[in-house]
């Protein structure tokens, strides 16, 4: 196992309208997509730095949908919400993708997984409907903190699964 995978996300830029994150954490796929869609899980790792999250529903089904809101230290509060395009547990979700402070930057959003050796490769690609929208999205915004607090959670889980089975 990895020390940590901190700082590791791999971001690219395809197109105008295409952002592509790939990113490795080591747990196994069907735990990683627990992690990645259930609310109980979601609320510990979503909100980027010292943000908190604040509500998380997920309705995980085709025409199911999502919210996802969080705070900043200073009260600013931010809200994620979506539709449920494709699921395919453990392997991929599609989903409509709107961050409602950005209301013209609709995008859908495909992630999929997929696990070798215990270690399971996440893939994110986000295509927005137009260049408006994607211009909002010029850096990270807060997606490798996010992802490094997803591998800390995973790694507390996996721990704690280990304890109990010692």
């Amino acid at each position: 196992m990895t020390t940590n995978r901190h700082g590791s996300a791999v971001i690219e830029h395809p197109n105008e309208l295409e952002i592509v994150t790939t990113r490795e954490f080591d747990a196994p796929i069907d735990l990683v997509f627990d992690v990645l869609t259930k609310p109980e899980h979601v609320r510990n790792w979503f909100a980027p730095f010292e943000d908190k999250v604040t509500e998380c529903s997920i309705d995980l089904r085709v025409g199911g949908s999502y919210r996802i809101v969080f705070v900043t230290p200073e009260g600013q509060e931010c809200a994620f919400r979506g539709t449920y395009l494709e699921v395919e547990r453990p392997t991929r979700t599609v989903a409509t993708w709107l961050f409602e402070g950005w209301p013209d930057a609709e995008a859908v959003d495909s992630t999929d997984l997929h696990e070798t050796d215990g270690v399971t490769t996440m893939t994110t690609s986000l295509v927005f409907r137009d260049q408006a929208g994607r211009d909002h999205m010029t850096k990270s915004d807060g997606q490798e903190s996010s992802l490094d607090k997803l591998e800390d959670y995973l790694t507390t889980l996996l721990e704690q699964k280990h304890t109990v089975s010692a």
